[in-house]
């Protein structure tokens, strides 16, 4: 049960610390445009641009 406790609060000092971080940064927590989902981002990142360079590719081999 200790080990619980001591889990549990630690994730919730973590959280807490991303919030406050969020709250004064003004900025979300954002993951990477570069994987295979739908991009939403403004401006595409190089990863991004280069997968989809490489798909319009492969549709005009075959």
């Amino acid at each position: 049960m200790g080990y619980f406790l001591v889990t549990f609060l630690f994730m919730l000092i973590v959280i807490a610390v991303m919030a406050v971080g969020v709250i004064f940064g003004r900025n979300a927590i954002k993951g990477s445009c570069g994987g295979t989902g739908n991009c939403v981002c403004s401006e595409k990142c190089d990863k991004r641009k280069k997968f989809e360079a490489e798909q319009a590719q492969a549709l005009e081999q075959h």
